[in-house]
């Protein structure tokens, strides 16, 4: 041990100094986060780019901070999709806002874990008050209480075990098998999270019998089609479970018909599980109180912070009614843990397979006390009235179409070229489905690969569409105009070459 001397940490003040740095250096990069590609090119920076330009070795020695944040420039900044980019438009463009920046600064010090309320009664109880503004804002009932995870899909896993249990008891404690459980069968839209598949599969359920729904013209659950087909199953013997109604789903937003599916599952005593990973947070808006009609009928709700309420990843809320209801499912006390386990006082270890929590409600509670809800409100319409413009761009140009109705903050659209003209013309020229199909494809392909802007693309009806959901505060009008332009101008020259 030559180095005994350093055995400690980082010196005081060469700590402080680096935190000088790193504020500086944060501080720059959110400023000058615009002129940065959003993508990497893929043409450099390919598969096996970053394992090329980072040692394969690791490091004997220790390494001066100011060489690792260099690394950090030269290797995975332009290794990176840059999220928080204003000219990020895939996905449900979550972003790091500087509110949430100060709140993960000051949780990585305090370094806890919220397993139990003894070993951090703080984080316990932050963790109860956030959930229960979020409830409040989401007007979701009274006698809800909820748990944070890391995402959606561990809230789902969690409320289908609880239904689980409650269809077939003791299941917890003697498995599927041993407690004798039928073969149970779950439903959601086809515009539906996969998460839904995943919790069967982790459930001992099987994917198989997560049964997919089709949907109307807008893209939502169709109640009567959900009646017949668990009709059909209880007559060869399978088990209704549960019902998953999506309130903004991935790819359009749409939102299913919640009071309908909700009838559907008294009559059949089923478990009603609301995703609303995405949509939720946008019941914060007077003007969509509609959103969450029926949500008092539910067994389970989950709400996604990090996709609409301005909570950077990772940040997720199941709600269950009566959440003693999923305590039972999950407690469980090794001698290891009697001790820092207070009977009296929620211990969130309790409510879910993770032991070890992080602190993610304080992000959160310096988020929400930063903007509001007033603050978070603004923005939201903001998201609305820019995605709203978009569409109207879209019907004014006679090369694309919308392929969905304009939900929230999400627009699908379609290249259609010439076909409309030709409709009224001649038959001859209009292109084929499925080359339509590869065009709009490669649209978002070569935008992707430019690094100019990222954009996603889906499936709707069996054809490709393009997708752009919006949820960055740094993007702006000028920003998405700069962004119909690409496309128009990529879909141009795609069509000449062809």
């Amino acid at each position: 041990m030559r180095n005994r001397e350093n055995l400690g940490d980082t010196p005081p003040d060469e700590f402080r100094r680096q935190l000088h740095e790193l504020a500086d250096w944060i501080a720059d990069f959110r400023q000058n986060i615009g002129s940065l590609p959003v993508a990497p090119n893929p043409a450099v920076a390919g598969p096996g780019a970053i394992l090329a330009a980072l040692p394969a070795e690791p490091p004997e020695e220790g390494q001066p901070f100011g060489e690792i944040l260099g690394d950090v420039d030269r290797v995975i900044v332009p290794g990176m999709v840059h999220w928080s980019h204003p000219m990020f438009l895939g996905y449900f463009g979550w972003t790091t806002t500087a509110p949430a920046i100060l709140g993960e600064i000051i949780t990585a010090p305090l370094n806890v874990n919220a397993m139990t309320w003894r070993t951090c009664p703080a984080a316990t109880e932050l963790e109860t008050v956030v959930v229960d503004w979020i409830r409040q804002w989401v007007h979701i009932p009274q006698e809800f209480g909820g748990v944070v995870y890391d995402t959606a899909s561990v809230g789902v896993m969690h409320a289908l075990a609880v239904a689980r249990e409650e269809a077939a008891p003791s299941t917890r404690k003697r498995g599927l098998v041993g407690a004798d459980a039928p073969v149970f069968r779950m439903y959601a839209s086809e515009q539906a999270h996969s998460s839904a598949e995943k919790a069967a599969i982790a459930l001992g359920l099987g994917e198989e019998n997560v049964q997919r729904v089709p949907t109307d013209a807008q893209f939502r659950m169709d109640p009567s089609v959900l009646r017949e087909m668990i009709t059909r199953d209880v007559r060869d013997n399978f088990k209704p479970l549960a019902a998953i109604a999506t309130v903004g789903t991935t790819s359009t937003a749409s939102v299913d018909p919640v009071p309908e599916i909700s009838k559907i599952c008294r009559e059949n005593k089923m478990w009603l599980h609301i995703d609303g990973a995405y949509g939720a947070g946008f019941a914060i808006l007077p003007e969509n109180k509609s959103l969450t009609v029926g949500w008092s009928e539910a067994d389970s709700i989950v709400v996604n912070p990090h996709k609409s309420l301005f909570v950077p990843l990772d940040f997720s809320v199941l709600y269950v009614r009566d959440l003693e209801r999923l305590r039972r499912v999950f407690t469980l006390v090794p001698e290891y843990l009697r001790g820092d386990t207070v009977e009296a006082q929620k211990n969130y270890m309790d409510y879910g397979i993770q032991l070890g929590r992080r602190f993610r409600a304080l992000k959160a509670w310096v988020i929400f006390r930063s903007f509001g809800r007033e603050g978070m409100a603004a923005r939201l319409q903001e998201y609305v009235r820019l995605v709203n413009l978009l569409a109207e761009w879209i019907k004014n140009d006679d090369r694309f179409e919308l392929a969905a109705p304009v939900n929230m903050g999400v627009v699908c659209f379609r290249w259609v070229g010439s076909t409309r003209r030709a409709d009224r013309t001649s038959r001859r020229d209009v292109p084929t489905d499925e080359k339509l199909d590869q065009v709009n494809s490669d649209i978002v392909e070569e935008i992707n690969a430019s690094g100019r802007a990222y954009l996603t693309q889906t499936k709707l009806r069996g054809r490709t569409v393009m997708r752009i959901g919006l949820g960055n505060v740094l993007t702006t009008e000028k920003h998405l105009h700069k962004a119909w332009e690409m496309i128009r101008e990529t879909a141009g020259e795609l069509n000449r070459e062809r």
